[in-house]
């Protein structure tokens, strides 16, 4: 094992961090599911600096294809070489290979996916004629949001059937409090007003949004009031207009935020 790396901040909710420890141990895919904001991506950094492994993270969208994971033969002084991609060099080196959201990719990318995650743990490479076996100390993690799930793009049994899973969700208020101070080392009372606020959102019936306020933009909050900026500006910048463009709606979040700090 690599020596250890600084540790991202971190706050376990439950088990997570034994089960992704046994998970890299017996050589299993873990897959992440859970809504936006609210720590996946923090959480796969963290355990791959406390285990000491290299991190490849692939933000995946609708134009990744199994060639951008996998590699693609590239020209250079005037002959054409073979450059590999993320997953590719993750399996050659080791280390944890992230694939966040890998239900925006591409369908043929579970093509080269599910021979790594099961006990096979090869990945083929048709243009090089290559099979390479996954290193003992290379994992693979995926992560996803269910509640962006529709007929067209979901992760198919096939491929969900795969992995060990973990569920994640919006912290309980005690442990999303201390993730705003352990984060940004704001004062205790307004790491609360956030977290009040954020629940008071995240409750609305009456109010059409997409996504509720996430974690992340409670720390993005946090910081630009830290920094001297007026707190229900903060939220509005941070929270009231990240999470909506409709006018009426924007009014009647910035009612919940004035509220709170008694405006």
């Amino acid at each position: 094992m690599n020596a250890p790396l600084a540790l991202p901040f971190y706050q376990a909710a439950g088990n997570e961090i034994e089960v992704f420890e046994q998970a890299w141990r017996n050589r299993l895919p873990l897959l992440i599911k859970g809504p936006t904001g609210v720590g996946k991506t923090r959480f796969v950094a963290h355990m791959a600096a406390r285990l000491g492994l290299p991190l490849y993270t692939v933000a995946c969208h609708d134009d990744l294809t199994a060639a951008d994971l996998v590699g693609r033969h590239l020209l250079g002084d005037g002959q054409t070489v073979w450059c590999d991609g993320p997953l590719t060099r993750a399996v050659r080196e080791g280390g944890i290979c992230y694939l966040d959201e890998v239900v925006e990719a591409r369908r043929d990318t579970t093509v080269v996916i599910h021979p790594l995650a099961d006990d096979r743990r090869q990945l083929p490479i048709e243009r090089t004629g290559e099979l390479l076996h996954a290193p003992d100390n290379f994992m693979l993690v995926m992560s996803y949001n269910p509640g962006y799930q529709n007929f067209l793009k979901g992760l198919k049994p096939s491929t969900r059937q795969r992995f060990i899973s973990l569920r994640f969700d919006f912290p309980a208020a005690a442990r999303e409090e201390s993730i705003l101070i352990g984060e940004t080392g704001c004062d205790p009372l307004l790491a609360r007003q956030l977290v009040s606020i954020a629940q008071r959102l995240r409750s609305l019936k009456d109010v059409d949004l997409e996504e509720v306020a996430s974690t992340r933009l409670l720390v993005y909050a946090a910081k630009l009031v830290k920094v001297g900026l007026d707190p229900v500006e903060a939220c509005r910048s941070a929270l009231v207009e990240s999470l909506t463009d409709d006018v009426d709606v924007t009014e009647a979040l910035l009612e919940v935020v004035q509220a709170t700090f008694g405006r």
